[in-house]
């Protein structure tokens, strides 16, 4: 237990606040102004400069009063203005000011006019304030200020903790340069570098601690919080190229991220995801086994796609990683490509196309027939296949599903018992089947022959579901027309030369997997995801997890959310539940899901408890993982 006496001094502008004080009073007195934008630029400039020590502070003040034309009467507008941009972060740990406001202090080089109303709603009183003080001339217009303040001049957050004389321990949180002085001048003990508004290289350069946010602060100082673990300290690693829309939203969102442009082998891997605690990927890196035993600090693996066969989804249920992907935020990307090729092998424009690439000139109508009133028939009436059948039909074209499953026709399309039927009758085969181990070689050379002659056929699901040779000799020998393929039963991790039997063949159009590559879709799927995986982390919420009981759940107030993933053996529920009962735990809320290997309890418990039992909870036989969110 910590004795020694803690004093925390904080700044306001930029710290308490998102927001320079002066800068928004700017924005109101100069409202309707035509040189509105141009001033308010010059006073942040202005402000910066202070800030930053390139300008004494006192010439820095006075400008910025003689540009802001302010009165006495604009104050009061300035201050609701800043209740409303308190850090998000010092808002939420409201109860921590609360509680420790007998060792909080306020010192700023701003005014105690709008710093005081603002401060005490968080129970610091204004002889814990220390700031200018603004003068007035008979008309309330603000000329000027105290000279006589110290804080008004260079080094006046010095003098001032040097007049207070403060016993005990004293940490300065600030953005600042002048907050990062009072280390180096002996009057603080510790110096935080507040990051979360604003971030200044010569601040961060003479901290003992950069701080993204209060959170931060207060568990390095082990004092209540309103979240357990910062979210600056939960790492995510993004590989592939995921879209920056998920760098920005995760960011935003208080996370510390880091991309990676390429796929990583599983050594570079198990290297990288040492003190990772969410994954991203897209198709290329292999997550197997040896990976996730490894990553002991992973929670959440995400697929920035529709397919998981590239995780081994087993392995992360067992270690208790939860593992989301985007079944839906791409499907119309796919659809329109497979529309985009059933038209051009149709119309024969492949290889129209690459006849007059090279010179040729070739206009005919042999080999090029309108989609209109032909047979397509659907391999996998999912989501792809229905949004699929609906356009199609719009075409005029006739449409046929064949599906594993009982599926509900879309229009006017025609469920097919057999996928030999559906092979029969087609002009055209699209497969849209998922990535079960069991649909290797599905169409092989006995489905192949069951086709039209002159058919054509189209793979936009996954590569190892068509027998590759067994397509070649199809088309060398005429008995189809044409094909379009996206994908293949090996594709590299990278971007580079690509090899398959397919190559040089005129009547097939080849694509590098981008069935789903749109600007749109991967602009969705970097919405979707990213919500999943905070919805995950910040609440617990498992909903449209791929490996794992989905549970959705109420945000949490004023409670503690114990998060238990355990082995679903008998009797584990049981032990959790005389654990809290032996401690006397009020609970407010219990959630549980479970599948035929894993159970997820989720338990909300009255804020003040006895910490052992986090201990026994992690303890109980059958725990695979155990967190805590406040």
């Amino acid at each position: 237990m910590n004795l020694v006496k803690r004093n925390f001094v904080f700044d306001f502008d930029s710290t308490l606040t998102s927001v320079e004080a002066l800068d928004v009073l700017a924005e109101i007195t100069l409202n309707g102004s035509p040189k509105k934008e141009e001033v308010i630029q010059e006073v942040t400039r202005i402000t910066n400069q202070g800030i930053d020590g390139e300008m004494s502070f006192t010439e820095s003040l006075e400008k910025r009063i003689r540009l802001l034309s302010a009165k006495k009467s604009d104050l009061p507008l300035l201050i609701e203005e800043l209740k409303q941009k308190v850090s998000p972060s010092i808002e939420r740990n409201k109860e921590f000011f609360e509680s420790f406001s007998d060792d909080i202090y306020v010192i700023s080089a701003g005014f105690k006019e709008f710093i005081d109303p603002i401060v005490a709603e968080y129970n610091i009183p204004s002889e814990r304030v220390f700031a200018n003080t603004f003068e007035f001339d008979t008309d309330g217009v603000i000329v000027g200020f105290d000279t006589q303040n110290p804080l008004s001049k260079h080094n006046g957050k010095i003098d001032c903790l040097k007049s207070l004389n403060l016993e005990g321990e004293v940490q300065v949180i600030g953005d600042g340069y002048s907050d990062a002085v009072t280390k180096e001048a002996g009057v603080a003990d510790t110096f935080f570098a507040y990051t979360e508004n604003v971030s200044r290289d010569k601040t961060i350069a003479n901290a003992d601690h950069i701080t993204p946010n209060l959170d931060e602060f207060l568990y390095v100082n082990k004092l209540p919080r309103n979240l357990s673990y910062p979210k600056n300290r939960i790492k995510i690693l993004l590989l592939e190229n995921v879209h920056p829309d998920a760098f920005t939203k995760l960011t935003g969102d208080g996370f510390s991220v880091e991309t990676v442009s390429r796929s990583l082998s599983e050594d570079e891997l198990i290297e990288k995801l040492k003190d990772v605690h969410v994954l991203g990927i897209r198709s290329k890196t292999q997550v197997t086994r040896k990976v996730i035993e490894a990553a002991e600090k992973l929670m959440v693996v995400s697929a920035f796609c529709i397919g998981t066969k590239q995780i081994d989804l087993d392995a992360c249920k067992e270690n208790g990683v939860v593992v989301f992907n985007a079944p839906y935020s791409n499907t119309r990307s796919v659809v329109e490509l497979a529309i985009g090729e059933i038209i051009m092998l149709m119309r024969s424009v492949f290889q129209r196309s690459t006849e007059i690439h090279n010179g040729q000139w070739n206009k005919t109508a042999q080999g090029s027939r309108e989609v209109r009133g032909k047979k397509l028939g659907i391999v996998g009436y999912g989501n792809i296949g229905k949004q699929l059948s609906v356009l199609a039909e719009a075409l005029g074209m006739d449409v046929y599903y064949y599906d594993v499953e009982d599926k509900l026709s879309l229009g006017n399309a025609t469920k097919i018992d057999t996928l030999k039927e559906l092979l029969n009758i087609s002009d055209v085969v699209t497969l849209h089947v998922d990535d079960n181990s069991a649909n290797k070689n599905y169409i092989g050379k006995e489905e192949l022959a069951e086709m039209k002659d002159g058919a054509h056929l189209v793979n936009l699901s996954r590569g190892f579901v068509v027998d590759i040779e067994a397509l070649v000799d199809a088309l060398k020998s005429g008995k189809l027309a044409g094909a379009a393929v996206d994908v293949y039963p090996e594709e590299p991790r990278k971007n580079g030369e690509f090899y398959t039997e397919l190559k040089g063949l005129d009547n097939v159009i080849l694509t590098p997997h981008v069935g789903g590559s749109t600007e749109e879709a991967q602009r969705d799927i970097a919405d979707f995801v990213p919500n999943k995986i905070m919805a995950y982390i910040n609440s617990g919420n498992t909903v449209d997890a791929v490996n794992f009981p989905n549970i959705r759940l109420p945000k949490h107030k004023n409670a503690h959310r114990f998060l238990h993933i355990h082995k679903n053996v008998p009797g584990v529920m049981a032990k959790i539940n005389k654990v809290l009962a032996k401690y006397e735990l009020n609970i407010t809320g219990q959630y549980l899901s479970t599948d035929e290997k894993v159970g997820y309890v989720i338990t909300d418990v009255d804020k003040e408890y006895n910490q052992e039992v986090i201990t026994k909870l992690k303890k109980v036989e059958g725990t695979i993982k155990f967190r805590v969110l406040y």
